[in-house]
């Protein structure tokens, strides 16, 4: 069964049938409560509750961490932005431990950015160090996958795109919406991970509706690949990519083509004149909501709700 855990600014709670039972740990971070089991434990099995409403709660992943992410995972949003998913290759990048919020926190887009996307994605939040060289397989990859979160990886795509890189564009403060809750697994639940639908909504609009079924690189095979080069702590998440929907469109393909030809400066401005036609971006005073659950409702990592400021 698994175990939900809620953070507010000054304590850690798990949710129990009855309310939320408070923690009695020390931890300060991610990976100080996940070393703490025990603890987590006993809060699961307290009476001592408290109505979850009452709770500010903010994300239950702490900065710092390592904040990394999968980049065109779905297969099916590679097909929407005219790539072929048989071709694209496992990639990742790195976002700043900056951008995570709390999943009821406005998302503030900044003054230059007129752009601004949305994609729900699964975060992996990691309880066991994974040195360079660490062999993941099917068999321990619990041992090091704590656990999972609703995450939106915002996305400032006037940035993104003409620059060809992804760190800025992604890492402004507030653009990682992460919780509400981290949801604890064990292996046989873990299995489960391509059951789980990743759902978002603007205004109540439904825009992305896809399980991870659809992912290229699951979780085994993309933890090969990170842990060749990257050292994984507790406490760290890893983003594993959206499906289709996002506003982000691609051209028509033979405009795609003709644009090739173009100088780039006129290419890009050709792109965001279209672009800006686009009603799908996010605005000022939209609500941004996004859920990760199986469909039976075996695993339910909750609903998180955020809404749109543009910064004055």
């Amino acid at each position: 069964m698994t175990t939900s855990v809620l953070r507010t600014a000054d304590a850690w709670w798990v949710l129990t049938p009855a309310g939320a039972s408070k923690v009695n740990t020390s931890a300060t971070t991610t990976g100080e409560l996940l070393a703490d089991r025990p603890a987590i434990v006993a809060a699961a099995t307290s009476s001592d509750t408290i109505a979850v409403d009452d709770l500010a709660l903010v994300s239950p992943v702490t900065a710092p961490c390592r904040v990394v992410a999968q980049m065109t995972n779905f297969a099916s949003h590679v097909t929407d932005t005219n790539g072929n998913p048989a071709t694209v290759p496992l990639t990742f990048f790195r976002k700043t431990s900056g951008s995570i919020s709390g999943p009821f926190a406005e998302v503030v887009r900044p003054a230059h950015v007129t752009l601004l996307d949305y994609e729900v994605e699964i975060g992996l939040v990691f309880g066991r160090e994974m040195p360079v060289g660490t062999t993941v397989t099917d068999d321990n990859l619990a041992e090091y996958v704590a656990g999972l979160v609703v995450t939106n990886d915002v996305s400032a795509r006037d940035v993104q795109l003409p620059k060809t890189q992804f760190y800025e564009a992604k890492s402004y403060p507030t653009f990682t919406p992460v919780g509400p809750v981290l949801v604890l697994l064990d292996a046989d639940e873990l299995k489960r991970f391509t059951d789980l639908r990743l759902k978002l909504w603007v205004n109540g609009d439904l825009r992305q509706d896809m399980t991870a079924a659809d992912m290229i690189y699951r979780p085994v095979q993309a933890l090969r690949a990170l842990t060749r080069f990257q050292r994984v702590d507790p406490g760290d998440l890893l983003l594993t990519g959206t499906p289709a929907g996002t506003a982000l469109s691609a051209p028509p393909k033979p405009v795609e083509i003709i644009a090739s030809l173009l100088p780039p400066a006129v290419k890009w401005k050709m792109f965001f004149k279209g672009q800006a036609r686009n009603p799908k971006y996010l605005a000022d005073g939209d609500v941004v909501e996004a859920t990760i659950a199986t469909d039976d409702g075996a695993i339910d990592l909750g609903r998180q709700r955020t809404v749109v400021r543009h910064a004055r």
